[in-house]
């Protein structure tokens, strides 16, 4: 009965989506990549990237900043003091939804340690929304668990500490809410240098997408960086994204830009999957 009250709701997701789209929404075309199938039987998979070696990393305050940056403070009660205490598998390996691995396994720098389901509902928007109503569920912020769908219906969570109740809450906002929908509902950041843990840099659209800035280091100069985690679509295992434009940086983005030690201005943010503008960072 539950798998078929999902089925139902996500049919009915792609439903509305397909009049959104005949009716003249964006789909924001011209993304760096298409969204990945589920691999065929004999698909080549890539080798999980490790710039790291053999380093293992429990959580993500345990990654390394960039030499002569420390981290900003951050509250364990405050959204970027739960985003750094989220937990790393020693595995770096991403897995989708269905146990299968991920063809491309060259976009993560490591992977989360927080369930997928065995549904394809937990994708890029997904992850960013699971992350904030998991960090306000644990603070028991309840009322301020709530998330909009594109028609602008919103879904609150009033039921308390239950947790079996939130886990079905959780996946009836993953079938009605989505990249486009969270875009509208998120505050536009206008000053780019104003970035800080918890804020996402999304794109809505069908397809669309959507990261979350998940820690932030400085150095005596000011000088910030930032670390990006992602899911994407099928649905797989949240992972802290590489820097594809300066390993030597990765897995850390420079808020100015960043090019052979020097920093400098930067118009697009490009991760391993998506390419982001400065103009897409809101804030909740």
């Amino acid at each position: 009965m539950e798998n078929d009250r999902h089925l139902t709701l996500r049919i009915m997701r792609y439903a509305i989506l397909f009049l959104l789209l005949i009716t003249g929404v964006s789909c924001n075309e011209g993304k760096s990549e298409a969204p990945e199938s589920v691999p065929m039987p004999g698909t080549t998979i890539t080798e999980p990237a490790n710039p790291g070696g053999m380093t293992v990393y429990h959580s993500i305050a345990e990654i390394e900043t960039p030499a002569g940056f420390t981290r900003i403070p951050a509250a364990d009660d405050s959204f970027a003091g739960w985003l750094r205490s989220i937990p790393l598998k020693e595995d770096k390996t991403v897995y989708l939804y269905n146990g299968t691995k991920k063809r491309n396994q060259a976009a993560q720098f490591a992977v989360i340690d927080i369930p997928t389901g065995n549904k394809d509902l937990q994708q890029c928007a997904d992850v960013v929304m699971r992350l904030r109503a998991e960090y306000l569920y644990k603070n028991k912020l309840y009322k301020d668990i709530a998330f909009m769908d594109y028609a602008g219906k919103w879904y609150r969570w009033n039921g308390g500490d239950n947790r079996g109740a939130f886990d079905n809450y959780l996946q009836n906002v993953f079938g009605w809410c989505g990249s486009a929908s969270l875009e509208k509902q998120l505050k536009t950041v206008s000053d780019f240098r104003a970035i800080k843990p918890g804020d996402v840099l999304v794109q809505g659209g069908f397809p669309g997408h959507a990261v979350i800035a998940v820690d932030m280091a400085v150095n005596a100069k000011g000088q910030k960086v930032y670390m990006l985690a992602q899911g994407y679509q099928p649905a797989q295992d949240m992972h802290v994204l590489l820097n594809p434009n300066d390993p030597g940086l990765s897995p850390w983005y420079a808020v100015d830009g960043y090019e052979t030690g020097s920093f400098v201005e930067q118009g697009d943010i490009i991760t391993p999957e998506w390419t982001f503008n400065k103009t897409n960072l809101k804030t909740w």
